[in-house]
């Protein structure tokens, strides 16, 4: 899942959240659907958002939502501006240099490119992703040629208008785009396994509020909500615990 390749070295972190008096500001990108968007009343919505609270609650915690764009998500999550980072973000080892995880809410799911003809050249052609995105790095440490975008829905209009040849992102993401574009969309090439599941990042320093998510997270995989919610939100064909 996404993402994030880490440009600059992030030296200072915060002091951390005060689970007996605070409210936990719950960071999310907005523009990743069905994991997190904005929906029509202009609130947070998606997978992340019913997941979120209900962690929360089983966490017995006061929580809030913040949306903040996705290639300063890090930071402004090192810097306070609030608690979690719950975006589809998955968990790497550049990552955790300057973050911690919680346990994986999702397993590792492969990414996919998608196109508009079946013998697009992906090796050859140019390749759209979102910016400072696992895939991003895929695609230029393989050689290809990469157009990044600031958001996902950039990279698929990149193909949509002839500026990219492919696009290459999480396949739970461009799985629903290609089934609503009737047929002008489809999965070209082999699936690419990358990451290592998706967790909510947070701060170094707040050992606590980490403990009490992933009480939380193992108390779903364990009753099997976890897994009918990944269902719910990503089909029957998803990958779960």
């Amino acid at each position: 899942m996404k993402k994030l390749i880490l440009s600059t070295a992030i030296v200072a972190l915060t002091a951390g959240v005060s689970l007996a008096q605070d409210v936990v500001r719950m960071g999310t990108e907005g523009a990743y659907p069905p994991s997190n968007f904005i929906n029509d009343k202009g609130e947070v919505d998606g997978f992340e958002r019913e997941l979120g609270d209900e962690l929360c609650k089983r966490a017995e915690l006061t929580c809030e939502w913040v949306v903040n764009e996705w290639d300063s998500i890090i930071p402004n999550l090192v810097s306070g501006n609030y608690d979690t980072i719950i975006a589809a973000m998955s968990i790497t080892d550049e990552r955790m240099e300057v973050i911690d995880f919680s346990e994986a809410y999702q397993p590792p799911t492969p990414s996919v490119f998608v196109a508009k003809s079946a013998d697009a050249d992906i090796k050859g052609g140019v390749i759209a992703a979102q910016t400072s995105t696992i895939q991003s790095g895929y695609v230029a440490e393989q050689g290809m040629t990469l157009a990044e975008y600031a958001t996902g829905d950039e990279t698929i209009a990149a193909v949509r208008n002839g500026e990219a040849d492919a696009v290459f992102a999480d396949r739970d993401y461009l799985g629903p785009v290609v089934a609503e574009s009737n047929g002008e969309l489809m999965v070209v090439g082999e699936p690419v396994p990358l990451g290592g599941g998706v967790g909510i990042g947070m701060r170094k320093s707040d050992g606590e509020l980490k403990a009490k998510f992933d009480a939380a997270i193992t108390s779903m995989k364990d009753d099997g909500s976890l897994n009918a919610m990944i269902v719910k939100w990503f089909g029957e064909g998803a990958t779960t615990w």
